[in-house]
């Protein structure tokens, strides 16, 4: 008989709109990688996960089924559910900070191409981006590993340099073939970081819950003289970013 959910909503939860298996799926996936729920842990049992979080039986069913979706979770008849070789410690994506660390992460990742703007909008360039080329090639797409969407990019590059590899730039990531082109220098690189919640569209495109972390990068690259040669928007999912900094004395 499945256990009626507690009239009083668990504090984690509150009164969001988002479907009460999304939400917990959303804090069990964070618990994955995290001492005690490391890989080849035994989880909770459904009735512990249920006590805990205050909900129905089908709820935690549900969320656990998402997760085994995704690779995270392995439920095995008679012994209970375990963390996965697949867990998300070894799918996240590295916060680099260099420019050879990001182009090589990026390397062997396959985009899906949502939509190509061959159009000359521009970017929205800040006082300390540097100066806008005369026009710029934009395009917008969601970026995969091994089957999963991690992010959605938003990419303008300069026209000029674009037509030098355009059927590249169109079909593959942009930041390792730009770094070799021969001839062409990136004087300047910079990116910032800040985290936000999921829009609907946003959440849709990457399969995750509305109101999920994500990770809001702006990554600007200018050319000796100063004029922004490829400036991207990426949304990350919060689950793919690991974040780690020598912090020298």
């Amino acid at each position: 008989m499945t256990q009626a959910r507690n009239s009083a909503p668990h504090p984690l939860f509150g009164a969001s709109p988002v479907p009460l298996y999304l939400q917990l799926a959303a804090v069990l996936r964070r618990r994955i990688g995290r001492a005690p729920w490391v890989e080849g842990a035994l989880l909770p049992s459904i009735e512990e996960l249920m006590a805990e979080f205050q909900v129905a039986r089908v709820t935690v069913r549900q969320a656990m089924a998402l997760l085994a979706r995704d690779g995270l979770v392995s439920p095995q008849r008679g012994r209970g559910t375990f963390v996965t070789a697949a867990g998300g410690a070894q799918r996240r994506l590295k916060v680099d900070t260099t420019l050879d660390d990001l182009v090589e992460m990026y390397r062997g990742d396959v985009p899906e191409l949502l939509t190509i703007a061959e159009s000359q909008a521009a970017p929205a360039l800040t006082e300390g981006d540097g100066t806008a080329a005369p026009a710029y090639f934009h395009m917008r797409r969601v970026h995969s590993r091994d089957g999963q969407r991690y992010c959605v990019i938003t990419i303008y590059i300069d026209e000029r340099v674009f037509r030098r590899e355009p059927e590249r730039f169109r079909t593959e990531v942009v930041l390792p073939i730009l770094v070799a082109i021969p001839g062409l220098v990136i004087a300047r690189a910079r990116q910032t970081l800040e985290i936000a919640k999921a829009d609907p569209e946003i959440a849709g495109l990457l399969g995750i819950p509305v109101d999920e972390p994500i990770a809001e990068v702006r990554r600007v690259l200018s050319d000796p003289g100063g004029t922004v040669i490829y400036l991207a928007e990426v949304t990350y999912r919060g689950d793919y970013v690991h974040l780690d900094m020598d912090l020298r004395p």
